[in-house]
């Protein structure tokens, strides 16, 4: 029992050091005139053992945040060589001043992809996998009615049509996904003028997946996120862009 505690203790600690190290690197904290610490002086600052940071330095290494250098201490890598994919990375991002320019990009994405997530679901779910979409629908009507908590219900439907998808790189997108639409949700209601998404617009979408619609499926659901991307580029004072042909 004890060895457990102390293995949860050592996990938290490294997650800890790795939540803030990755933070303080994605807000420049570090750079030329302020070198990333070495080993002994983070040891020191986290009351940590040197295997405890090493294997911190290893996950943020593995982010692409920073690279070890033999006799030349560690160095902190930019932005282009970041694993923008990795949740955590994206999260730290977006917890850093506001661009809307990365929520643009991340938008453009996702209509890349869910989208096509929603016809393969139209398709392919299974009986549960639709009644957890149409649950996440019920949520966002209740949460109109102060029933429950919108931002998590629009986040549980997006997640929900990925997972339906039953294609294994769709839903591996769901974590990504989930950490962008905290902060995207907010901004694209903000610009609507409205505190929280339409319920009714994402039923089509639902609808459309229950009836093993493909077609109108992948449509209404390319439709429901161009919305949000208009809105974004929109408030970001930038061009339209070329519209893809949305089909099942």
């Amino acid at each position: 029992m004890l060895e457990s505690r102390q293995v949860g203790t050592s996990r938290n600690l490294t997650k800890r050091i790795v939540q803030e190290l990755g933070q303080a690197i994605v807000t420049e904290t570090y750079s030329g005139d302020a070198p990333f610490p070495v080993e002994a002086e983070l040891c020191q600052q986290y009351g940590a053992s040197r295997t405890i940071v090493r294997e911190a330095v290893k996950m943020l290494t593995a982010k692409g945040l920073l690279k070890p250098r033999q006799r030349a201490g560690t160095e902190v890598l930019p932005e282009s060589h970041w694993n923008l994919l990795d949740p955590d990375v994206l999260r730290w991002m977006l917890e850093r001043a506001f661009s809307i320019d990365l929520l643009i990009d991340f938008t453009e994405m996702r209509i890349s992809i869910e989208p096509r997530a929603a016809g393969l679901a139209a398709h392919s779910s299974t009986g549960p996998q639709r009644r957890a979409i149409m649950a996440a629908i019920d949520r966002m009507f209740a949460a109109d009615e102060g029933k429950d908590d919108a931002l998590e219900a629009d986040i549980a439907f997006h997640s929900a049509v990925l997972l339906a998808s039953n294609n294994r790189f769709m839903r591996q997108f769901t974590d990504l996904s989930e950490a962008t639409l905290r902060f995207s949700i907010r901004r694209t209601n903000e610009y609507k003028g409205v505190s929280r998404a339409s319920a009714i617009e994402h039923k089509r979408v639902a609808d459309a997946i229950v009836g093993g619609d493909a077609a109108r499926a992948t449509k209404t659901m390319y439709e429901l996120i161009q919305g949000a991307l208009d809105l974004l580029l929109t408030a970001g004072k930038q061009p339209a862009r070329p519209e893809l042909t949305a089909t099942g």
